[in-house]
């Protein structure tokens, strides 16, 4: 099918990509168990990853010539990325201004939250799996737990409203925190969400088995509290989401591989070094970063950029026979 002469990020399902995640990074300073090994990983070497003005100009496309209004900044660990305050003040300078975002393990939070905010950060999700510090430091291999609550604080604080926190329940390692995380979230006002285990690790270890699925954490939460679907339309949102005791507060539910949502999917993904990604679960790329280093107009980018989404696939295939895991992992992909 020929694509039409539509300048957003359409695919042949009729969906239009509206939300960029952008990996700032592939390195990160925890090492969860579900995603990366003891000793970590080989980094992308330096010269490799988009410098601060490849990638506002990338992002610059997206928002003037593609249509993107969101843009969510993921790693590996943004944090780590030098001069992030000046990189957030430049993207939110970009013109129509996009929803800014970002995705973080909370290391380093506290202490630059507020000038994150001031620099134009929209909002912030910080991934926590635990309020144990024992097992907090058994899951990230790192005694880091004090550091992320205070990060969540400073968010708060500073006004990035709403904080959200995701969460990731794995079989023999923290199925029991549930009922704690949405305790914890509940009285602090935080936003939790559940996301399924999805098969991202670098290991490649991902057992179906492990995974703690949508059914079973709505089982546990529903027998500690009363859970009334949310009336918002859902739209292009990944969680489905549930009001708590009658609200306000609410727990949602990223259920990513037992009730996808593939059909209503608005997101383009961009690499720390460079490349286009139109599913999570590609194994399929677009090189964006040597077009731009040898000298191709902003709209030879948007076509290569248009190309790729055209191309995305219906779903991710997860639950399919001859499913194949990406071969990178998440923390070089981008969350």
């Amino acid at each position: 099918m020929p694509r039409p002469e539509n300048p957003r990020l359409i695919d042949t399902f009729g969906r239009v990509a509206t939300d960029l995640r952008v990996s700032l990074t592939d390195r990160c300073n925890l090492r969860c168990t579900y995603c990366m090994p003891a000793e970590g990983l080989d980094w992308m070497p330096g010269e490799q990853v988009l410098t601060d003005d490849e990638l506002v100009r990338l992002m610059r496309i997206a928002v003037e010539q593609l249509g993107v209004t969101d843009i969510r900044l993921t790693g590996g660990e943004p944090l780590l990325r030098p001069g992030l305050e000046d990189l957030v003040a430049r993207i939110t300078a970009l013109s129509p201004r996009p929803r800014l975002s970002m995705t973080t393990n909370g290391i380093g939070l506290a202490r630059r939250a507020a000038g994150l905010a001031e620099a134009g950060l929209n909002r912030i999700n910080v991934s926590l799996d635990t309020v144990d510090p024992e097992l907090f430091k058994t899951i990230t291999r790192r005694d880091r737990l004090s550091h992320v609550i205070a990060g969540l604080a400073a968010a708060r604080d500073a006004g990035m409203a709403p904080v959200k926190v995701n969460a990731v329940l794995i079989r023999g390692l923290n199925e029991t925190e549930a009922v704690p995380l949405l305790k914890f979230c509940l009285d602090e006002g935080y936003h939790l969400r559940f996301i399924e285990q999805m098969p991202l690790d670098a290991q490649h270890g991902w057992n179906r088995g492990e995974m703690i699925t949508a059914a079973e954490i709505l089982s546990v939460l529903s027998a500690a509290f009363e859970l009334t679907p949310a009336s918002e339309a859902r739209g292009g949102a990944p969680a489905e989401r549930w009001l708590v005791d009658g609200g306000p507060g609410d727990v949602g539910v990223i259920a990513s591989v037992t009730r996808p949502f593939c059909s209503a999917c608005e997101r383009t993904r961009l690499t720390a070094d460079g490349a286009v990604r139109s599913c999570l679960f590609s194994n399929d790329e677009t090189d964006l970063r040597s077009l731009v280093r040898a000298g191709a107009r902003d709209e030879e980018v948007a076509d290569a950029w248009r190309a790729t989404m055209w191309g995305k696939l219906a779903g991710h295939e997860i639950n399919d026979a001859g499913f194949a895991q990406p071969i990178r992992p998440m923390s070089a992909i981008g969350g």
